[in-house]
């Protein structure tokens, strides 16, 4: 700038040096303008100019300042391109704030002609002031007006992308503020390039409220960028890993089992919770969380909050850390009533019911087995679910109990009476009563007449007449049977049952009524490969084989269709009865057959005799009976063509 105004006022006295030389040559100017005032134009072109004498000077203005020497001009040249600085498209460059309005701020960064940059690239330094020195970006030397362009955003953005990327290569920590929240994370303004921060990368423990986070000025390492798209990823928790590492190498160190330490809930899982101690996590087992039996660590623990622990394992690299809460207190079986033994009473709560029994706490950390063979006098086993469920609290009687080994046996069916004490007495051999189906099996049906007293009606012993595969087609759990007390063995509590007994056996008069041969209306119920069985009149099923379900026409029967049947075969012993369709009509055709044998034989032999009938006439007669005799043989003849025929 200093030496633009000395080469101005270097030109301002040359100037004032060759004005005296000049007035002569304006006069004599202004005499000619005079007149051409009264002078036609081929007037004017036909007077005599005069014409400077020497070389002409193409680049001597009229005041005549064109007229410099060799040296004169080079040296002025050289002092007036020094007032101007060398600037290139792209390039960062410092520039003097010169001038500021309510538009733009105009900076001179030694160029021809000064710049100007929008004031809201300025939004960010309030306080700027004419004299101040900034950064700008040259975009263009001059626009469509001539104008240069400039632009401190872009300055900026670069200077940005040049920090970010060192920031990258020398694993530098950089400054950036937290605009606002995104999907997946937050997005950080960095020297006015955005970045993206996961939220994995916030802290080392889990975030659940990024927005919290939104407005603040934090560290971050950039982990990687995509120059491509320009894409830049930032961590904060990289440098808590950092702090965290030397302290985290400082706790192991000095970890101990049984050694007592203030942690912090991190993360709270179905199997357990992990504890920040400091650096390093360990882990919370739910069964080491309480001695009460819980169903998800929630219940007693939840997040940040902060706790004392103990450690009671960890590995030879002590990566994994194995931690208690319930270690802390005595246990409580140690604190159990003294005068609970063998026989006492105790009450509590169902925590657990499992298949084969259920678990009853009588305190916090002190629970009982009610075995499901405990929990009815019954004898047929059912599922414990069927008695007890998650929550009733229920009395029961101590079966057996170690203390040093803190286990406990419960049973809640000594409360009661047991039933199979006077058994002999109320269910005698041959009494009849009534029973609830409880259970099925394939050999049978399990019955209940009373609690806690069970019997089994055996598949054979349910029915005299029907064929029963599965007593499910003869009965259903639920439903109520008749019975009859066939066997009692009450020293092993087995009480034997049947409910066809209570009929007099039917089949004493069915073997008088489906006798060998007898034939009777049926209908076919089911077809299966070997046969078809067929419901026989007072409700007796019969057995047809295969080929004896044939009809006439061929074809076999089908299910539900009604024919007569002829039985061949009755066993009483074995409640078997076989019958057959095929031989009904089967013996028909052969009776049909025998008896047209019969009249064949029958028309044979009379057409025999009265053929020897025939010829003994003959022998007898004589020549004089020809007309007779020729009766004769017409007789003889047409006799055997009907024999033949």
């Amino acid at each position: 700038m200093a030496k633009k105004q000395e080469a101005e006022k270097e030109l301002l006295a040359k100037s004032a040096e060759l004005q005296g030389d000049d007035t002569k040559a304006v006069t004599q100017r202004e005499d000619i303008e005079s007149e051409a005032d009264s002078l036609s134009i081929e007037d004017i072109k036909s007077k005599t100019l005069v014409t400077p004498s020497g070389d002409f000077d193409w680049d001597a203005d009229e005041k005549g300042f064109g007229n410099y020497t060799n040296e004169e001009r080079a040296k002025l040249e050289q002092m007036y391109a020094g007032t101007f600085n060398q600037i290139n498209k792209g390039e960062i460059i410092t520039g003097t704030v010169v001038n500021i309005n309510n538009k733009d701020v105009v900076l001179n960064i030694g160029f021809k002609s000064d710049g100007m940059v929008s004031l809201s690239e300025f939004r960010d330094t309030p306080d700027l002031k004419v004299g101040d020195q900034v950064e700008v970006f040259v975009e263009s030397q001059e626009d469509a007006n001539g104008q240069l362009v400039l632009s401190r955003k872009r300055a900026k953005t670069q200077k940005s992308w040049e920090l970010i990327n060192e920031a990258l290569e020398l694993d530098k920590i950089i400054t950036g503020f937290v605009k606002s929240r995104t999907k997946g994370g937050l997005i950080v303004d960095i020297m006015g390039v955005e970045a993206f921060l996961p939220g994995s990368q916030i802290d080392i423990k889990p975030i659940r409220d990024y927005d919290v986070y939104v407005g603040k000025t934090m560290e971050f390492k950039v982990v990687k960028i995509n120059h491509e798209f320009k894409n830049v990823v930032v961590s904060h928790k990289v440098l808590i890993e950092d702090d965290l590492e030397n302290q985290k190498t400082e706790i192991v160190a000095k970890l101990e089992k049984g050694q007592v330490l203030e942690g912090t809930v991190k993360n709270i899982t179905d199997f357990g919770v992990f504890i920040d101690l400091g650096g390093v996590d360990g882990l919370l087992h739910i069964t080491d969380i309480s001695w009460g039996r819980i169903e998800h660590p929630k219940e007693v623990l939840s997040l940040d909050q902060k706790i004392n622990v103990v450690v009671l394992d960890f590995d030879d690299e002590k990566k994994r850390i194995a931690l208690g809460l319930k270690q802390l207190t005595p246990h409580p079986w140690e604190s159990l009533d003294t005068a609970i033994e063998v026989g006492s009473k105790v009450k509590g709560k169902i925590v657990t019911v499992a298949d084969y029994g259920a678990f009853l706490e009588i305190t916090p950390g002190v629970e009982g087995l009610i075995h499901v063979s405990e929990m009815s006098w019954s004898q047929n086993l059912r599922n414990p679910q069927d008695f007890l469920k998650v929550g009733d609290e229920v009395e029961a009687q101590v079966l057996t109990l170690d203390r040093d080994e803190r286990k406990m046996s419960l049973g809640i069916k000594q409360l009661t009476p047991d039933p199979w004490q006077d058994i002999a007495s109320r269910y005698p051999v041959g009494s009849q009563h009534k029973a609830v189906v409880k259970n099925m099996t394939n050999f049978g049906v399990f019955v209940e007449i009373e609690e806690g007293v069970d019997g089994l009606i055996h598949i054979s012993d349910l029915s005299w007449s029907k064929k029963i595969n599965h007593p499910n087609e003869f009965t259903k759990v639920g439903e109520t049977l008749d019975v009859v007390v066939l066997e009692l063995d009450a020293d092993n509590r087995k009480l034997s049952l049947g409910h066809k007994q209570l009929e007099e056996n039917p089949w004493e008069t069915f073997e008088t009524i489906f006798t060998l041969d007898s034939i009777h209306t049926g209908t076919v119920l089911k077809v299966t490969d070997k046969g078809a069985i067929v419901a026989l009149p007072y409700g007796v099923e019969g057995f047809a084989p295969s080929k004896h379900t044939v009809k006439e026409d061929g074809k076999a029967l089908k299910a539900e269709e009604t024919s007569e049947f002829k039985i061949i075969e009755f066993n009483k012993e074995a409640k078997r009865i076989v019958v057959s369709h095929s031989r009904i009509w089967e013996e028909a055709k052969n009776e049909a057959r025998n008896a047209e044998v019969a009249q064949k034989k029958n028309d044979q032999k009379a057409t025999t005799n009265a053929v020897k009938k025939v010829k003994e006439s003959v022998e007898k007669s004589t020549l004089g009976d020809l007309g007779v005799l020729a009766q004769l043989k017409e007789q003889m003849e047409g006799a055997e063509k009907n024999q033949k025929g």
